[in-house]
């Protein structure tokens, strides 16, 4: 249960033949821009001033918005844009049994992001579908890849206020099996590019290295695995990573064996990427080629300046363009602006290495 069905050769193939992908994909990590007419419809549905029909209809319409921008923008792989979505864990959790929550327990994050962990109180299984419903129908209204989003096991219990009478080994053993039950269901609702978020793998890494941090990256390590393992060789699993250095711990995120691994890299030296030329590191990686927590618009010679340094790390056909996270924080205009020229600057590239 802990292994996919083919080693990365065979899968890469397979998704290959299934998805169509060209040379250096183009994506990005998974929210738009929030809009202060998703949070006060929001708000509306949870204060009963709206019903259900009523707020399923506008998430609809949200998400056909962002898919329509995604196609003009000409994005390889689309996401649904998560308008439906508070924050990543609380949301799943939500949906959860096992979990409990607070209406005023607001937890400074950073700056001045606040949000409210969920807490664990139970055992934790999954009753019914999370986030099919709203990923099914942006298949259904584009005939590109959709990818689906989901928060990985690791980080839902580290961003949680977990449970002092169970290990947490198995309390993220739960989760993994209540998300491996989404993904399959995904799967089934034709969603091929699935990602699988761990942000939070480095925050749960004992200082000491030693047993204590062995016996950590073993159980969770098996967790995330846990939980995509389920899904065909065609099926591309993604997974996302940010807020965190990871050359101490690279190891372990190879381990992991997504297909494709996103990373927070644009406020770094790309020769940070050389640990994956050290590790020899065989499957696909999209380093963020623009900070997204700025409302800065990089240039698209910036961008090409960017992907042209990772190449001095990586091969053409490992490297996907994305932003470095989630675009939920951004506003629209600049996020138009900054995914135009990050396409430009993929599709420079990808002239250029078709042509050798």
């Amino acid at each position: 249960m802990y292994n996919r069905k083919s080693e990365f050769k065979v899968r890469i193939a397979a998704q290959q033949k299934s998805l169509g992908l060209p040379l250096f994909p183009i994506t990005t990590i998974g929210s738009f821009p929030q809009t202060n007419e998703i949070r006060i419809q929001r708000n509306n549905y949870t204060k009963g001033k709206i019903t259900l029909e009523e707020y399923e209809k506008f998430i609809e319409k949200e998400i056909q918005e962002v898919v329509k921008i995604q196609e003009e923008l000409d994005l390889d792989v689309l996401v649904h844009g998560e308008p439906e979505r508070n924050d990543m864990v609380q949301y799943f959790g939500e949906r959860l049994d096992g979990y409990a929550f607070t209406t005023h327990g607001w937890v400074q994050s950073y700056g001045s992001r606040c949000v409210r962990p969920p807490i664990i109180v139970g055992d934790i299984s999954r009753p019914s579908p999370m986030s099919v419903k709203e990923s099914k129908y942006a298949v259904s209204i584009s005939k590109k890849p959709m990818k689906g989003m989901l928060t990985g096991p690791i980080t839902c219990l580290r961003w949680s206020f977990p449970r002092d009478d169970v290990h947490q080994s198995v309390q993220a053993e739960q989760l993994a099996l209540a998300l491996r039950d989404e993904v399959i269901d995904l799967e089934a609702a034709g969603v091929y590019v699935i990602q699988v978020d761990e942000p939070a793998l480095r925050e749960g890494l004992p200082l000491r290295v030693g047993k204590e941090r062995d016996a950590y990256l073993k159980w969770a390590v098996g967790s995330f695995r846990l939980s995509v393992s389920g899904v065909q060789d065609s099926t591309q699993i993604h997974s996302h990573f940010c807020y965190s250095e990871f050359q101490d711990f690279f190891h372990a995120i190879a381990a992991l064996d997504a297909d494709v691994l996103s990373i927070e890299n644009s406020k770094s030296d790309a020769k940070l990427l050389k640990v994956f030329v050290d590790e020899a590191y065989p499957r696909h990686i999209g380093p963020g080629v623009y900070d997204i927590h700025s409302p800065r618009v990089p240039s698209e010679q910036e961008i090409k300046d960017r992907i042209e340094e990772m190449l001095q790390y990586l091969k053409p056909e490992q490297l996907w363009i994305d932003p470095d996270c989630g675009l939920k924080t951004r506003k629209w205009p600049e996020t138009k602006a900054a995914l135009v020229n990050m396409v430009s600057a993929a599709k420079f590239f990808r002239e250029k290495y078709s042509k050798k």
